[in-house]
């Protein structure tokens, strides 16, 4: 395995900005990432060279523009490994595909029947679920966590029944970077006869995921999460599970006729994507699936395992200092507390010199609420970042915490 992060960098023109005198470096890759200079030329080309609306028109601007689309749609499914490339549905983002199975797949629900959600979710895991509840009556159960940030895995088999109709879980959670063995809870819920839903915004980034093999029915992602543009992501959902379901939004694009008596619903992927994309969005996610494909995803997901590994050794020799969510299997995350200081204090003296991380509940207030605190100081690595960045980071939180004791 090799991964060379300064050549990585080098394609990332922000890291390459200052705060005021201190050199920027970017923690807070969790709540989205940067871009490489790639992704940047296609928004730019795209507008330059390629800007139509797609699947409309006969002139050439409209099939150059239609061609990238789908060709972004097609490196996508391949990179995640989907069956068939109308199985990759382009949506806003993360949370606009849970909107959209909360939905479609709840309009087939019923009073009484139960959505399994987790401890970990993020806010747009939890607050689309309640709709349901409110609406129809469905029950939502919780799996609960453990102190060290991971699920309890026999009290999830224990929610188990016949009752069960989909199961909605975080693949890696936001706030504190725990890995959730979602083999596991796929094939159990699976068992009951219950679907399945993925929400991998903080998986795809870090490490290869094969739908096929997970054998997940929905998964859902962010594109700007994993170098791609704002305002853009992906539902995957298998093909007879997406047929299934009715559409979400009405609109140009997702019908085959339209009469004021009638409409008959397109194809997929058309049928979930009413009215015009965000089509530069969609070819600049394919551009940043292209670029991330050419890399060592086993170097990449080393490199920042090491990060995370030294990072937290020298967290946890800081006086007062704890770490939330210290499970084993862990992304690159690292979500901590210091003793009588506030989180807000410390992330704004840390920018002050350079360093940007997340402070607060990080859309995860039940989380917050189990550990009896307000909201953690985030540490989120990605690809590009390094040694030296752990270094500055651990400096400038010491210089911080010598000012606020």
């Amino acid at each position: 395995m090799s991964f060379d992060v300064a050549a990585v960098r080098s394609e990332f023109p922000i890291l390459k900005e200052k705060i005021g005198k201190y050199p920027l470096v970017y923690l807070d890759n969790g709540a989205t990432t940067q871009k490489p200079q790639i992704v940047i030329d296609a928004i730019c080309n795209y507008y330059t060279h390629q800007n139509a609306n797609i699947h409309r028109g006969v002139h050439h601007l409209s099939q150059v523009s239609t061609e990238a689309y789908e060709t972004a749609r097609t490196t996508i499914q391949k990179a995640i490994n989907a069956t068939h490339n109308h199985e990759c549905i382009f949506t806003k983002g993360t949370t606009d595909g849970i909107n959209l199975i909360a939905h479609s797949f709840g309009k087939g629900l019923e009073k009484g029947d139960e959505i399994i959600i987790s401890a970990l979710e993020h806010h747009s895991n939890i607050v689309p679920w309640q709709f349901l509840v409110e609406e129809k009556g469905v029950l939502l159960k919780v799996i609960p966590m453990l102190q060290d940030g991971s699920l309890d895995f026999d009290a999830f088999l224990a929610l188990l029944s016949a009752k069960t109709k989909l199961l909605s879980i975080t693949h890696i959670s936001n706030a504190l970077g725990i890995i959730n063995p979602i083999e596991k809870y796929i094939e159990a819920a699976h068992k009951v006869g219950a679907k399945v839903l993925i929400d991998a915004a903080q998986s795809l980034q870090h490490f290869a995921i094969d739908v096929q093999a997970l054998d997940c029915d929905f998964m859902v992602f962010s594109g700007h999460k994993i170098f791609g543009p704002t305002g853009v992501g992906i539902l995957y959902g298998k093909e007879v599970e997406l047929n299934a379901l009715p559409p979400y939004q009405g609109g140009g694009d997702m019908i085959k006729t339209v009469t004021f008596e009638k409409t008959t619903y397109n194809e997929l992927p058309h049928k979930f994507e009413a009215g015009t994309p965000n089509i530069v969005g969609g070819i600049a996610l394919g551009t940043a699936f292209e670029w991330r494909n050419k890399l060592d995803l086993k170097a990449v997901e080393a490199h920042e395992n090491e990060l995370l590994a030294i990072t937290t050794e020298a967290l946890l020799k800081i006086d007062g200092l704890k770490i939330y969510g210290d499970a084993p299997n862990k992304s690159s995350v690292i979500s901590f507390l210091i003793d009588g200081l506030h989180p807000y204090d410390i992330g704004t003296l840390l920018n002050q010199q350079g360093v940007a991380v997340r402070t607060g509940h990080h859309c995860t207030q039940p989380i917050m609420d189990y550990y009896h605190i307000p909201g953690t100081i985030r540490v989120s690595f990605s690809l590009y970042n390094t040694k030296s960045d752990v270094e500055s980071l651990i400096t400038a939180l010491k210089k911080a915490v010598k000012m606020l004791k």
